[in-house]
């Protein structure tokens, strides 16, 4: 039988579509959430899809259809949206030589309110404006990426108003206007439940890397994750990232479990509102400034401090640091193991003996402790799962 060279190509297409096929059937969330999420199951068993496009992407991400978004290559949202030239501003802090600071987008009036400090000036900005708002995720989705290949470049996520069992696994979001304050956050989350992030990376951002915002985020677990620091445009003007982690929900209960945060000078986590923090062996490393931030209640077990200059800031809330072993046993009662101690090395101290607000941790469901490791530079990130 003799074939047409058209035929033989279709032929070959469709064997390679059933390859691409074939692994996309069997592609699914890897583990389960610890922590405060456990039970989050994100898309469930809906069939695993790869979106075409960026349009695409955006919109199986907002609609109400429980989905499994699978992210095989870089959806890169630059110029997608236009660019915007306006009157910024330079603030105070920017004392960088060169170009090494942030300027700063008018956002919120930020620069017009006295936020951006005394001295600062008003200035020309222009940026991306995919940056500066993130894409809506709706209720029950996962979205997940194909080894390192999951990068979304230029714009963020927003889930908000009510949207719930969410996971978010093995994705890099990154180059939202890192130049310039409010140029973008990675990740906001502002009103929510059952919120697991896992196994992504942050990178060169304008703004936060993660958000939970003032209104009620309720059950979320950050684990594994890579939280970048290293950039060019530094509020610190130290090629080190300020703006980190900013986690001040009204009714919050957030695992910050096993991550790797570094070359950061601040807010590394900012804890305010009514949040429970349980921040549970992660990697603090190169911090210029200082890890936390508190202003709510926290317990900071079995990490490792590395090079951080201030690992706890200030704290005007409810702050347990895990101080030793005798005195970590109060964590039976109410986490269901005794805390672990963390660890220092060319850092500050950390403090922190409050233990009235354990009780809130009762009943909830707790990850589990392991001693301070390093090795968590290794494990944290896209590709590692």
């Amino acid at each position: 039988m003799k074939f047409t060279a058209a035929a033989i190509a279709l032929a070959g297409a469709l064997t390679v579509d059933a390859a691409v096929l074939g692994e996309r059937a069997t592609y699914a969330v890897k583990g389960k959430p610890e922590g405060f999420a456990t039970g989050t199951t994100g898309g469930g068993s809906a069939a695993c899809v790869v979106p075409s496009s960026t349009s695409q992407l955006k919109s199986w991400l907002a609609d109400s259809t429980a989905r499994c978004i699978v992210l095989d290559k870089e959806f890169n949202f630059k110029g997608t949206e236009g660019v915007a030239t306006e009157t910024g501003c330079r603030p105070a802090s920017n004392k960088c030589p060169g170009n090494g600071g942030q300027d700063a987008i008018n956002h919120a009036s930020w620069c017009t309110n006295g936020n951006a400090g005394a001295g600062s000036k008003n200035i020309q900005v222009t940026y991306d404006k995919a940056g500066v708002s993130g894409m809506t995720v709706g209720s029950n989705k996962s979205i997940i990426g194909v080894g390192n290949k999951g990068v979304i470049r230029g714009k963020g996520l927003r889930i908000a108003n009510g949207a719930k069992n969410i996971i978010i696994q093995n994705i890099h979001i990154t180059e939202l206007n890192p130049q310039y304050i409010w140029g973008g956050d990675a990740i906001a989350v502002d009103g929510s439940d059952l919120v697991w992030i896992d196994h992504n990376k942050f990178s060169l951002v304008g703004r936060q890397m993660l958000v939970l915002g003032n209104n009620a985020s309720n059950r979320v677990t950050i684990s594994n994750n890579d939280f970048d620091g290293n950039t060019n445009w530094s509020a610190t003007c130290d090629n080190h990232h300020y703006w980190t982690l900013y986690l001040t929900g009204s009714n919050d209960l957030v695992t910050l479990k096993g991550n790797y945060i570094h070359h950061t000078s601040g807010r590394s986590p900012k804890v305010g509102g009514n949040t429970l923090l349980h921040a549970v062996n992660n990697y603090f490393y190169a911090n210029t400034g200082h890890a936390f931030d508190n202003g709510a209640n926290v317990v900071a077990e079995g990490n490792v401090f590395q090079n951080v200059n201030t690992p706890l800031l200030g704290n005007s809330g409810q702050f347990f640091g895990s101080p030793s072993t005798g005195a970590n046993a109060v964590c039976s009662a109410t986490l269901g193991h005794v805390c672990q101690v963390n660890t220092f090395g060319s850092s500050g101290t950390l403090g922190g003996t409050n233990t009235a607000f354990l009780s809130n941790f009762k009943g909830k469901s707790v990850a589990s402790a392991g001693a301070a490791s390093a090795n968590v530079a290794n494990t944290a990130g896209v590709g590692k799962i």
